[in-house]
């Protein structure tokens, strides 16, 4: 079951109840937090659904990302998982689900996934809040997520309409020859704390319309929002009397994971996540031959030429290197300066990190919110000093705030070679290496030089320079944006990297394809036999 509690909350067997001393302390019971039950979160809720919900996990506390007063430092959320049996189950549920899913028209699909992009329409400020509550973002990006997911199922209708293969000439006399489209089966998708709705929505949209089920496991410390979430969807599959379980939800930790990586059953597993684990689900999943989606890591540039337009490039930085806190897989990592403006821009740069407004991630002005756990504060301070020590100045920042909670000064250093080891390493909190250039050459060099491959910008305005960055010997990243940040894709295009960004793509173009298998289909409706490339077998 999953408790809205303290974050000191020991863990305890699923049925057990909590006293009702402790009941009264659950942020759900509070007024200032009546609207959770309006996404039907109550004092204990069911972190397992498979057409019901259940689980026999335990429940396991989980910390808000805020603390300090008006009972911010209680616990978001406590986490009921699921056990091994639980998975087991709804592993069983799903592949009898997609039965049922698979066997109804692609536009028929489509139209219930245009259902589940209403209903998360009229919930879309209260679960703004609880990304917000639960992850630690700031408001106006919460809804900005749950929109994300609005958008995709928007998108999803009409591709419901146009997904499949072409009629190919054949060079036999009365053949035909074409491909055929059919959804790989069961899709299994595990979610990064950083987006808990939005990545869920690219997979799930897509996957449903292409006639797939899903199994998901969220984070488990945004495991709140993996069930209201759910809770929605279920409501109109329920409505559409189809069954609940094409869309099932497993709360749980490394053991669900590993599972899900090993199970021959899931036709397709989609892992958001660090390069290292990613890798390591990679290989389980190859081991068995498997199909897997991987959007990874990015340690991604904004490179800055000396021609750049600075109204575009400071709220641009800003943006991508501040936004969530430095915690987007597309955030800023490395700004490259052309020497001549170098100076110039750091000075703006500081100047506009001095702007930020840091506070509580609800309050309607603020920019900047806390990191979503402690071990990232660590990590945060442990990079700054690896910068120091590696030769960097700290110009802004570098120190953990003074205030309850998760919070870190957005930073920038200086001063470091663009082959520094901190440079070269992803670090998910908000510090921004700036690195001089002298030529277009190196820096598009420098900029591939790391091993992931996710995100890239330019900011020039030299047309022939664009169109080189855009070709092969320019970005080698899976997004590559010209006078815009490295962060904020549209949902049309596809998404992802290469390299150690895993090589996966979601949400627009033909991001469709990777959810269903191919087949290349000769027809003969003549009444010879001709082979193919004039063979003949007589």
């Amino acid at each position: 079951m999953l408790g809205i509690r303290r974050a000191a909350a020991a863990l305890l067997p699923l049925r057990a109840r909590a006293p009702a001393a402790a009941m009264s302390t659950l942020l759900v019971s509070q007024p200032r937090y009546a609207w959770l039950r309006e996404l039907g979160l109550q004092e204990e809720n069911p972190g397992v659904y498979n057409g019901r919900w259940g689980g026999g996990g335990q429940v396991r506390a989980a910390a808000r990302p805020v603390g300090g007063n008006r009972a911010l430092g209680r616990g978001a959320a406590g986490l009921g998982g699921a056990s091994l049996e639980d998975y087991e189950e709804t592993v069983k549920k799903a592949k009898e689900a997609w039965k049922v899913w698979a066997d109804i028209p692609a536009p028929k699909r489509g139209e219930i996934v245009r259902q589940i992009g209403d209903a998360l329409r009229q919930k879309i400020k209260v679960l703004g809040s609880l990304v917000s509550l639960e992850m630690g973002k700031i408001f106006v990006e919460g809804v900005g997520e749950v929109q994300e997911y609005v958008d995709v199922c928007d998108y999803a209708v009409g591709l419901s309409r146009m997904i499949g293969g072409p009629i190919l000439p054949s060079e036999r006399p009365g053949h035909a020859l074409l491909e055929q489209w059919n959804p790989v089966g069961l899709v299994g998708i595990i979610t990064a704390f950083n987006f808990p709705v939005a990545v869920y929505g690219w997979n799930s949209a897509i996957a449903m319309i292409c006639g797939n089920a899903c199994l998901w496991k969220g984070a488990p410390t945004t495991s709140l929002i993996s069930v209201a979430v759910t809770k929605i969807i279920a409501k109109v599959l329920e409505d559409n009397k189809v069954p609940g379980a094409i869309c099932s939800l497993v709360c749980g930790g490394a053991d669900i994971g590993t599972a899900m990586a090993r199970d021959e059953r899931m036709d397709l597993l989609s892992f958001t996540g660090s390069t290292k684990v990613g890798k390591e689900v990679a290989l389980m999943v190859q081991e068995r031959f498997g199909r897997s989606l991987l959007e990874l890591g990015g340690n991604n540039a904004i490179i800055v030429f000396e021609d750049a337009d600075l109204n575009l490039v400071i709220p641009s930085a800003l943006f991508a290197a501040v936004g969530t806190a430095g915690q987007r897989c597309t955030t800023a990592r490395r700004l490259f300066l052309h020497e001549s403006i170098h100076d110039e821009v750091v000075a703006k740069l500081a100047n506009a990190y001095a702007q930020v407004r840091i506070g509580d991630p609800w309050d309607s002005d603020t920019l900047y919110g806390p990191l979503h756990t402690k071990a990232a504060v660590k990590m945060f301070l442990d990079a700054v000093e690896q910068a120091k020590q590696q030769g960097g100045s700290v110009v802004y920042g570098g120190k953990v705030i003074n205030r309850p909670g998760n919070y870190v000064e957005p930073t920038i250093v200086t001063g470091l070679p663009h082959s520094a080891p901190i440079v070269h390493t992803e670090t998910f909190a908000p510090i921004l290496y700036v690195l001089k250039f002298k030529e277009e050459e190196e820096v598009f060099a420098w900029n591939n030089e790391v091993k992931q491959g996710l995100s890239s910008s330019i900011f020039t305005k030299d047309l022939g320079r664009i169109f080189r960055w855009l070709g092969p010997k320019g970005s080698d990243c899976g997004i590559v944006n010209v006078n815009i940040p490295t962060s904020g894709a549209e949902i049309g295009g596809a998404f992802g990297g290469e390299k150690h960004t895993g090589g996966g793509r979601e949400s627009g173009s033909d991001s469709w394809k990777l959810y269903m298998r191919r087949s290349t289909c000769t027809i003969n409706y003549s009444k010879d036999l001709p082979l193919a490339q004039g063979i003949k077998f007589q």
